[in-house]
């Protein structure tokens, strides 16, 4: 189990990103605590995603401060930044289709002790170790979710960058990537995530961040959920 320490593992505060002359970011300010499921919620284009790349440094240009554990992130390489103990799960997934189910979850390399072993990845994914030795490209998109997050689980990663995770799901894998997310928490994974179905990320976060023209422009916790629901709706449309 990992250690929960105090304060904020995370903290970011007025953050710019660049995609060459697209200015994307502008000023975005938001803290995760240690042990915390912390939801980034806003419209496509928001900057969303641009957030988790810009905490990974895989954006052209970014300004302001990114401190992981009081550790200065701004200038640091992305390899650098994984091997801090950041670990990013791209909307994308990244699975690599020439490769088997085990050859992918082998695949990035342990970056600090505490991440799961192979069994405890298998029980939380069942599905893995059934189709262990199948291609990437045969397995079902809520496989290939699955696979991309338990292939993070094995670096020991501390903070974990989820981008939509149930996005294009079936309603039953849905759940068990919820079931997941609350396992990991109580195991003291940190997660930040994006998330498009603000009824999924109400069942699995602590505090909400709602980000707009690359800011953010509220923010709230779960206990607030219900008086906030006016906001939400003028915001996201839900």
């Amino acid at each position: 189990m990992l250690d929960r320490a105090s304060g904020p593992l995370l903290e970011i505060n007025d953050l710019h990103a660049w995609y060459g002359e697209s200015h994307i970011l502008h000023g975005a300010t938001l803290h995760v605590n240690a042990g915390e499921v912390v939801t980034l919620l806003g419209r496509n284009g928001a900057g969303k995603t641009t957030t988790m790349k810009s905490i990974m440094g895989i954006v052209a240009k970014r300004t302001g401060s990114v401190k992981f554990e009081g550790r200065e992130l701004i200038g640091l390489s992305s390899d650098a930044i994984a091997k801090a103990g950041i670990a990013f799960c791209p909307e994308e997934r990244g699975i690599f289709a020439s490769l088997d189910v085990e050859e992918n979850l082998m695949l990035p390399p342990e970056v600090r002790p505490g991440g799961l072993t192979r069994a405890q990845i298998f029980e939380l994914f069942p599905n893995l170790r059934e189709r262990l030795r199948s291609q990437g490209t045969k397995l079902s998109g809520g496989e290939q979710q699955m696979l991309a997050i338990g292939r993070i689980l094995r670096t020991g990663a501390r903070l974990l960058l989820l981008d939509e995770p149930t996005e294009g799901l079936a309603p039953v894998i849905i759940q068990q990537i919820g079931n997941t997310i609350r396992k990991l928490k109580e195991q003291g994974f940190t997660i930040l995530l994006v998330e498009q179905n603000f009824r999924f990320a109400s069942t699995v976060a602590d505090r909400y961040y709602i980000m707009e023209h690359g800011k953010i422009v509220e923010q709230f916790a779960n206990a607030e959920l219900n008086k906030k629901l006016e906001t939400l709706h003028e915001y996201l449309g839900v």
